[in-house]
């Protein structure tokens, strides 16, 4: 009866997987067919099938109102429930640590290709100059990634991180001082659960929500797109495709075994294409959080390392944060070849994606680093640039950044729960 029920499971899961993909694809066509139309001076004249994005714009906003407390009840809850205080701190350093390992592998990857495959053969020669704001100074930039001026601005989606350290520090004073069986700590569980309810009713719009995102996408920015941006494009899309099936199986393994990759495969579809409509790190949490319990990843792992995973873990956004910066070198005529840079190419990658933001445009801060480190006498035409490369390849980069929140937490799992910990679980499976 248990496997009749599960291959059920499988089949509904799978309907649902291609009707969105069915969606992703129309929506595309529809934009090509109805592309976006401007004038000389850049003023629209024919808007297309961009009058679909707000079907996108409903889902996504739905999404940001849910992850707020999402993100606060399942970090504090997962915290404030904890009978370890030592496991806690465990699986955050291990968590942080992998981030830090795989963005620093994903950025090292993308030098040796961006050497392989120069997105710019040629200078450009006729730059025009643009207008940047007054820069943030680092420090300024630093307190703004982990706190917020006041209380309800933890409230807001661009707060993510800071809401983070928040509900951390929340988990701990709950653990300290009522305690994980008290009242609070409870109610910030169900309050998790809660929540896990209200992204499955939401998930039933999301088909109609992704015709109108790729139709928006489509529509913008398929007439735009000149032969240097699509040579880098070229090279990026199928890397971030190549990425998901041969590192991702790496980690997987190590994290749980070769039995775990198989597990893996089974449900990253659903994470990697819920993040490649919606564009969102931060919107696909529910859903990662659904599929980590489906492969049996302790909850309390899970509740850390994919809340932190939305902010930090970017691995996608190092590959386009290399991308950008070798885009640009040939932009400028600079050559690609030194090896102090990339070392600080690296550095800068990491530090830049850690320090972004899980929602669409997040990484604008990012690009404001890295074009302050590499271009600071260009900056007024090169910002402007990297973040046009950001959008065009935004939605494959958060896939990798999202469905790999999904496969570090089984590597996370190894190191907190002992490297035979998916062995425990079919076991467990096999025993029901």
């Amino acid at each position: 009866m248990s496997n009749k029920l599960t291959k059920k499971s499988v089949a509904r899961n799978y309907a649902f997987l291609a009707v969105m993909l069915g969606s992703m694809v129309l929506g595309s066509v529809v934009g090509w067919i109805f592309p976006q139309v401007k004038d000389a001076e850049g003023t629209v004249v024919q808007a297309g099938a961009t009058v679909l994005k707000p079907l996108g714009t409903l889902f996504i906003n739905m999404m940001f109102c849910i992850v707020v407390p999402m993100v606060f009840a399942s970090i504090a809850g997962s915290i404030a429930t904890m009978k370890s205080r030592k496991r806690a701190g465990k699986i955050m350093g291990t968590t942080i640590l992998t981030f830090v390992i795989t963005g620093a592998i994903a950025a090292a990857i993308m030098i040796v290709l961006m050497k392989l495959i120069p997105p710019v053969l040629m200078p450009w020669s006729d730059l025009a100059e643009g207008v940047v704001d007054d820069p943030i100074s680092i420090p300024d930039l630093i307190v703004n990634f982990f706190t917020v001026g006041d209380f309800s601005a933890l409230l807001s989606r661009s707060a993510m991180l800071p809401l983070i350290v928040f509900a951390i520090l929340f988990g701990f004073g709950v653990n300290l001082g009522p305690g994980p069986d008290s009242p609070v700590a409870q109610l910030l569980t169900s309050l998790s659960d809660a929540m896990m309810k209200v992204v499955q009713i939401v998930t039933y719009y999301a088909p109609i929500a992704f015709f109108g995102f790729f139709a928006d996408l489509v529509a913008t920015y398929g007439s735009q797109i000149t032969t240097d941006y699509v040579r880098a494009l070229a090279v990026y899309y199928p890397l971030c495709f190549i990425y998901i099936f041969t590192a991702f199986p790496l980690f997987a393994w190590f994290g749980g075994g070769k039995d775990a990759v198989g597990e893996m495969f089974r449900h990253i579809a659903r994470p990697a294409i819920t993040s490649l409509g919606t564009c969102s790190s931060v919107a696909t949490i529910p859903t990662n959080m659904e599929v980590a319990e489906e492969s049996g990843i302790s909850k309390d792992v899970s509740e850390i390392v994919l809340p932190l995973g939305a902010t930090m873990h970017m691995d996608g956004s190092c590959f386009s944060c290399v991308l950008k910066i070798a885009f640009l070198f040939g932009v400028f005529g600079k050559p690609f070849d030194n090896v102090g840079d990339f070392i600080l190419i690296i550095l800068v990658a990491v530090l830049s994606s850690v320090g972004m933001s899980g929602v669409p445009g997040g990484g604008y801060i990012g690009e404001f680093i890295m074009c302050s480190v590499f271009f600071p006498d260009q900056l007024a035409v090169a910002y402007p640039i990297a973040i046009t490369i950001g959008n065009l390849v935004d939605p494959p980069a958060t896939m990798i950044n999202s469905a790999g929140d999904y496969v570090v937490s089984f590597l996370v799992s190894r190191f907190v729960d002992g490297k035979d910990w998916f062995q425990k679980v079919k076991a467990a499976r096999s025993a029901q």
